[in-house]
């Protein structure tokens, strides 16, 4: 599909791009959808097989985004910026620096925040140049890293996803293969042990999996095991993409409950495990807990309030699995339905 074809079927929005050679910048900005506020996203920086695949990266994920904001009732719409990788050496502030100015040129439009690839320390020196930046750690005036909240937030869908086929949101003795333990999926990891749950971990970096299995008793697996691995929940917490056409067959699990994401690869993922009887929990509904965090920061910022609202996921995902149920559908497009009806109420 053409780009610009692409956008109108994701029901675009704006998109801008920035050339910076002294930095070596090359950055991509999203902004999908605007009515419900300013758009809200995380800041991605990452090696792409091409330029293409970044846009379209980007694009996606700032429709999540959207989506994501809605179901969590925040003020906000839908972005996501995407930095290339650069060939070789580069000075890592003056390429967040140029990328600041960047935003700053959008006049509020679009707010940064944190994501795979980025840090606390590259939000401050966005926010050197614009102040259209959330993330940034707590002595400087911030929140700090949003990957607990995240975490705190996935746990909660999972034991709603629990509670919905066993009657109980109990996660003592249940089995959960975690896809990925980086930020988000240590956090998950240190949730779910607290809990009782068994754990199974699989990374391409060998080390974060170590930590995992020596802090909470973990097992690990090969990244090209975890997919095949029998367990309760199938947690996919690296990049997007977890559930495609071959790992859809392949996973041997009651419930896919992740923080990653674009979980699904298409959209004909969710009907593939709807008919294999496994729950899934949308994606952009259980992972609000970073977004509903970073928003707080752009108000008073109050740990007890993100906490109370990252906690209410369960509702969210309990009401996603219920009518879905009901109507007989699959869960993310009840999800779809569900955002798009906030979308259309705030401006009714």
């Amino acid at each position: 599909m053409e780009l610009l074809d692409e956008m109108q079927a994701l029901t675009y929005g704006n998109l801008y791009v920035s050339v910076e050679a002294t930095a070596k910048l090359k950055a991509i900005i999203a902004v999908h959808d605007t009515r419900l506020g300013p758009a809200l996203g995380g800041c991605r920086f990452a090696a792409y097989p091409d330029q293409n695949s970044a846009i379209r990266d980007a694009m996606r994920l700032a429709r999540g985004m959207t989506f994501k904001a809605a179901l969590a009732r925040l003020p906000h719409g839908g972005g996501k910026s995407v930095i290339l990788l650069p060939d070789g050496e580069f000075d890592r502030e003056q390429l967040f620096k140029a990328f600041g100015r960047m935003i700053n040129r959008l006049s509020g439009q679009y707010y940064s925040a944190e994501d795979s690839g980025t840090t606390t320390a590259d939000m401050l020196a966005i926010r050197s140049e614009t102040p259209y930046v959330t993330g940034i750690d707590s002595q400087h005036g911030g929140s700090g890293d949003p990957s607990p909240f995240t975490a705190l937030g996935v746990r909660r869908g999972i034991e709603a996803c629990m509670r919905f086929i066993n009657g109980s949101d109990s996660l003592e003795g249940i089995r959960v293969a975690i896809q990925g333990v980086g930020a988000v999926g240590y956090h998950l990891a240190k949730e779910l042990h607290a809990l009782g749950a068994n754990l199974v971990v699989a990374d391409t970096n060998k080390e974060r999996c170590h930590k995992v299995v020596e802090e909470f008793g973990a097992s690990m697996l090969g990244v090209d095991e975890i997919t095949k691995t029998a367990c309760d929940v199938f947690s996919p917490c690296a990049l997007g993409g977890a559930i495609n056409d071959l790992s859809v067959e392949q996973i041997k699990c009651k419930v896919v409950a992740g923080a990653a994401n674009n979980q699904l690869a298409t959209a004909d993922q969710g009907n593939q495990l709807k008919r294999r009887g496994i729950l899934y929990a949308p994606d952009y509904a259980i992972n609000a807990g970073g977004l509903i965090n970073v928003a707080q920061e752009l108000k008073t910022y109050d740990e007890g309030i993100v906490r109370e609202r990252t906690m209410k996921i369960y509702d969210t995902i309990w009401e996603i699995l219920e009518r879905a149920k009901k109507e007989d559908r699959s869960s993310d497009e009840i999800a779809d339905r569900m955002a798009q009806a906030r979308l259309e109420e705030v401006h009714s």
